[in-house]
């Protein structure tokens, strides 16, 4: 067992009446308050695990901070209601933290929840200029490997994971979380911290693919983004709009991605290209 899940005891019912004790593990989910700079900025719902890399990342997700350079200290302290990280940053990102501050509790991170003006729900984002060296079977060897980089989804069926590819394939880093934007960020706020680039190489993560992720893919000047579920209208129109390549519904016999690749096209057009849930096998 480790801090992301703790042993829960069940009973097992069986369809002949049968009945038995079992324990298996259950993935932790708690509150995780983010202060930044004395600010109360947000509650995830999220895995008590690689603190330190989920306000990393969740900080460069939300535009606080450029680089991890940026974050002074990261303090975490436990309360009856969960845990609360204070995170001091350099004095010249404090009005960043004023202008986005807002108060709110996020469902595992929900990119909307509190917004009330759509303008700040859709900024807009960064071109991407990155270009991956993945080929088709590194897609593949990497979808391949996923699994074996899960030890608390193995345990606990319930937890996410956000893994940092090389060009060949090879997974290099993952995290995992309750939350497939924690993920996402805990993956980010590693590389920052560890000073790892993509080096040609892409992002897979074992989620749908909902803008939000999109968006983070994008701040991070990530060149390819790769989900095991389908994608969103907004997150295709996302990806279009900042030049990020993006392949959704990654499965061992087939992966798709967008015919006319990473340009804005008309929404009117949109259905054209879809693929029937049932010419794909979800194993």
């Amino acid at each position: 067992m480790s801090d992301a899940d703790r042993p829960v005891r069940f009973t097992r019912i069986t369809p002949d009446g049968g009945r038995a004790p079992v324990t298996r593990a259950v993935a932790v989910e708690c509150p995780v308050a983010l202060e930044y700079n004395g600010i109360g900025y947000a509650v995830l719902m999220a895995t008590p695990a690689d603190l330190d890399d989920l306000a990393t990342g969740f900080a460069l997700s939300e535009r606080l901070i450029d680089s991890a350079a940026d974050i002074i200290d990261i303090d975490i302290h436990e309360a009856p209601q969960g845990l609360l990280l204070r995170i001091r940053l350099i004095a010249d990102r404090h009005d960043r933290i004023l202008a986005r501050v807002r108060h709110r509790v996020a469902e595992s991170s929900c990119g909307l929840c509190g917004i009330e003006n759509l303008e700040q729900a859709l900024r807009p984002l960064p071109r991407v200029t990155a270009v991956t060296q993945a080929s088709d079977d590194a897609l593949f060897r990497a979808l391949d490997a996923l699994d074996a980089r899960q030890p608390g989804n193995q345990r606990t069926g319930a937890l996410h994971a956000a893994a940092l590819a090389a060009s060949d394939g090879t997974l290099r880093l993952a995290r995992e979380d309750v939350g497939r934007h924690n993920a996402f960020d805990k993956l980010i706020g590693a590389m920052a911290r560890a000073g790892l680039g993509w080096d040609g190489g892409f992002a897979l993560l074992s989620s749908r693919c909902s803008y939000e992720l999109v968006e983070k893919a994008a701040l991070a000047a990530c060149p390819l983004l790769v989900t095991l579920s389908a994608p969103t209208s907004l997150a295709l129109d996302r990806a279009a709009e900042s030049g990020l390549r993006l392949i959704t519904l990654a499965r061992r016999d087939a992966m798709l991605e967008r015919a006319d690749g990473p340009a804005q096209r008309n929404l009117g057009t949109a259905k054209q290209n879809l693929v029937e849930p049932d010419t794909l096998s979800y194993k």
